[in-house]
């Protein structure tokens, strides 16, 4: 501890005195509007990477002035009513500049206020974006149906998240890390509402300044109003599939001069399904043993809150102070029905079973974010810290009833028939966190970003499970379990950036410090993990032109077992499955590299190339216990994997009235490993995902939608997915008081839903999922408040009019 408070100390007093050198000559830049109608426009000044830096507005004979500038590239951009009239040229400031005069023409003085809805898809700054809020078709589903429809995203039958083919992802909300994967990260996902997302952004290949976790990193904005006065929404939708969906928001954010408030709530209940088909073969030395052919029937209705409050206090011209409160409770009662059919090594019926299952679950997470952000300098210069606690607790009361038939139909009386296991599971873990980043923007184009961060994070999961078959509870130790996770890590990083008139590079290192501790406290096992490892990025990036740029980037990530993954306990799912972690299971390494080409920062090529070393794997190993062969579902590490891809954007303005925006993903995956005796080199195949999204402008506050995606069939390890593909359709009308009216139709033909086959030297198993994803949807908004961006400070920045990242 006391190395980790040295180091940071260190880390401060080395930033301290670099701000203290910096004793950076302050500059002027002053000019003129020459027009008659000129009062209250609003000039923007933007730096050299098009960030803006500060806001003015002219006085009433046209006049504006910038002070406290330091040297270096700086761009205008003049705005009336929310529309653009004018851009300059670049701007090279060395001292106090005056600019010459600047005309204008009354017509666009007089300009009205311009809309333009923002692309479901789009790109920037190396990141794919979807705009869940602009999308008719995401209307009333959950945070994870609307990532399951994303482009290049598939979802195996354990929910297991895959991007591009890419697993082991790295889930944010808001920047925040998630700490869940599987089927506990699919639950807490299902909960949150489509209505609070704002955007999810897909980064595949994130930079040093980033935590070094994950292949790639998903991060899923939640919605937070930045207008000036008081505004809101209030937004309601009701769908229906096999099961009823209802979701329910508020939102509310009130910001003056000094202080940003906001506050928002959000109730989701939904009825879900789960039927999964399978039909396993076991084989021994190559012959047929036994089979089971399964059908099992789950169903959940989720009860969601989720709130959330903060304000942002503007202390003066150079800091801002902010802290948010987050709660979210989720409640779901899955209920199971599993028939399970035995055949023996003729293919004859051997008996047959039946388990029934009723549990409780209850999920919180409560969240606190403290931070603060002090501008340096108008180039862009900012030092900005935060403070992270989060807990995240779960209850789960389990109850199964097995009943055992013989041939003919009959109880079994090999055993205790029916057979009552009950569970009580507990789990509590917390997560503290704390980090710093500099960012220094110094003469002739040059950046420096650094920072330091260190976490904490504890997991103790108690899990106890008795044996109720004859009324009474007794302990079975064999599957009772308690496991306490810590995990610290400490990382510091440098970028540092150089920006010529047409090349612009990035160099980047991280060095991240792990130290683990996994204690089974039911037999005494004791592991500890310590390692120190270094993540280095660059990216290079030229403007061929004015509207053709070629960008190279590389990065290397790690992914670390989570702490259910290392957790060597049982979590059943019928008497012929369970879950089981694995305490000797290694971290995988992955070096990324990307080479994009852009056309008008519109249209977008990238291949990409992966190598990943000891990849985490999801599989199937099939045991014998208490004489009956069961399928444990474990995570082993693979040798390696190798990614190749390549990913078009190409959106296409079709008439004045339909807007086309594509997205096409091919890539190969290969796999190499030996995981329960089965061997593979280099298993893999070349496939593809297609996604479009068509925008139909009606007329008369009318738009329509039509969305398709088709997924290929893919070879991911011992899995051979089959192909999947859906249509949704979709239309809206906008009011004059500021509400609208949604209407979604969910894959339409029932088709998203994934089948596969899983090959080992000892088991196959085929599957069928079918979730409840054709949904028809009718959801209403209404917005409030004074819908005004507001007069921008005279003296404020960029602070003032952009969302500050981290605290959303």
């Amino acid at each position: 501890m006391a190395r980790i408070f040295l180091f940071i100390l260190v880390w401060v007093i080395s930033i301290l005195s670099l701000l203290k050198a910096q004793n950076t000559q302050q500059f002027s830049l002053s000019g003129k509007i020459d027009s008659e109608k000129v009062t209250q426009l609003e000039i923007n000044l933007f730096n050299f990477e098009n960030k803006l830096v500060k806001t003015e507005i002219t006085d009433s004979k046209g006049n504006f002035s910038f002070n406290e500038l330091t040297s270096g590239n700086y761009s205008l951009k003049i705005n009336k009513n929310g529309a653009e009239t004018y851009k300059s040229e670049n701007i090279n400031i060395t001292g106090n500049t005056t600019l010459p005069s600047i005309s204008l023409s009354e017509k666009l003085i007089e300009g009205i206020t311009i809309t333009k809805a923002k692309p479901y898809i789009e790109r920037q700054d190396g990141k794919m974006i979807l705009n869940v809020e602009n999308s008719i078709a995401s209307t009333g589903n959950s945070a994870f149906e609307v990532l399951e429809k994303a482009p290049g995203v598939k979802i195996d039958n354990n929910d297991n998240i895959s991007l591009r083919g890419k697993g082991n992802l790295l889930v944010q909300i808001d920047g925040k890390n998630t700490p869940m994967n599987g089927t506990d990260l699919a639950n807490y996902l299902r909960g949150i509402p489509s209505a609070s997302l704002d955007k999810i952004e897909f980064i595949t290949n994130p930079s040093s300044k980033y935590d070094a976790a994950g292949t790639s990193i998903i991060n899923i904005k939640l919605k937070k109003d930045q207008r000036k006065g008081t505004n809101g929404s209030i937004s309601t939708a009701l769908g229906t599939g096999k099961y009823i969906k209802n979701n329910n928001s508020f939102n509310i954010n009130h910001r003056n001069k000094k202080v940003n408030l906001f506050a928002n709530y959000s109730f989701a209940y939904r009825e879900f399904y789960n039927k999964l088909l399978l039909d396993r073969s076991f084989y021994e030395n190559g012959d047929f043993k036994q089979a089971y052919v399964q059908n099992n029937f789950l169903k959940m209705n989720f009860r969601n809150h989720i709130a959330k409050v903060g304000m942002d206090y503007y202390m003066n011209d150079k800091n801002v102070l902010g802290f948010s409160v987050g709660f979210i409770s989720n409640r779901f009662d899955p209920t199971s029905n599993n028939n399970t059919s035995i055949l023996d090594n003729n293919y004859q019926s051997a008996g047959s079973s039946n388990t029934t299952s009723n549990n409780r679950d209850h999920w919180k997470n409560v969240s606190f974010n403290l931070n603060h952000k002090l501008k340096i300098d108008s180039l862009g210069s900012e030092l900005t810290t935060d403070l992270d606690y989060i807990n995240y607790s779960n209850t789960s009361l389990q109850n199964f009833i097995t009943s055992n038939y013989d041939v003919n139909g009959n109880l079994s009386t090999s055993m205790p028939n029916p057979y009552h296991l009950k569970g009580d599971l507990g789990g509590n873990l917390n997560i503290y966190s704390l980090k710093s980043d500099l960012t220094k923007v110094f003469k002739k184009n040059w950046k420096l970003e650094t920072g330091v961060k260190t976490s904490f994070v504890k997991a103790d999961n108690d899990l106890k499970f008795f044996d109720a078959s004859a009324g009474n509870l007794v302990l079975d130790k064999s599957k009772t379990n308690h496991f306490i996770y810590e995990e610290n890590i400490n990382a510091a990083y440098g970028n540092l950036i150089k920006n010529w008139e047409k090349f612009k590079v990035n160099f980047g290192l991280r060095v991240e410090n792990t130290n683990v501790t996994g204690n089974q406290i039911t037999t005494n096992q004791v592991n500890k993990k310590n390692y120190t490892q270094l993540f280095p990025s660059a990216v290079f990036s030229y403007d061929l032109n004015n509207k053709n740029t070629v960008e190279l980037n590389f990065s290397r990530r790690i992914t670390r077992p989570t702490y259910k993954q290392l957790n060597p306990f049982k979590f059943y799912l019928d008497l012929t499955t369970y879950q089981a972690g694995n305490p000797d299971l290694n971290p995988q390494t992955t070096m990324n590299y990307e080479f994009t080409y852009s056309v008008s920062n519109k249209y977008f090529a990238t291949l990409s190339y992966s190598k990943t070393k000891n990849n985490i794997t999801d599989v199937l190993k099939p045991t014998v216990e208490d004489g009956k062969i069961v399928v444990v579902q474990a995570n082993e590490n693979l040798s390696s994997a190798s990614y190749f891809g390549l990913n078009l954007i190409a959106p296409v303005k079709v008439t004045k009235w339909w807007d086309m925006n594509n997205n096409a993903n091919f890539y190969y995956g290969s796999y190499t490993g030996n995981i329960s005796d089965t061997y593979i080199k280099n298993q893999g195949n070349f496939t593809f995902d297609l996604n479009s999204n068509n925008s139909f402008k009606l007329g008369n506050g009318f738009t329509a939608e039509l969305t398709g995606n088709y997924k290929a069939k893919e070879v991911y390890a011992y899995m051979f997915l089959k192909p999947m593909w859906s249509v949704n359709i979709g239309a809206q009308k906008k009011f004059n008081n500021n509400s609208t009216l949604k209407f979604s139709f969910n894959d339409i033909f029932f088709t998203s839903n994934p089948e596969a086959r899983n090959i080992y030297t000892s088991y196959i198993e085929n599957f069928i999922v079918r979730r409840d994803t054709r949904v028809v949807t009718l959801s209403y908004t209404y917005n409030f408040g004074s819908s005004k961006n507001g007069q921008p400070r005279k003296t404020g920045g960029a602070d003032d009019l952009k969302q500050r990242i981290g605290n959303g």
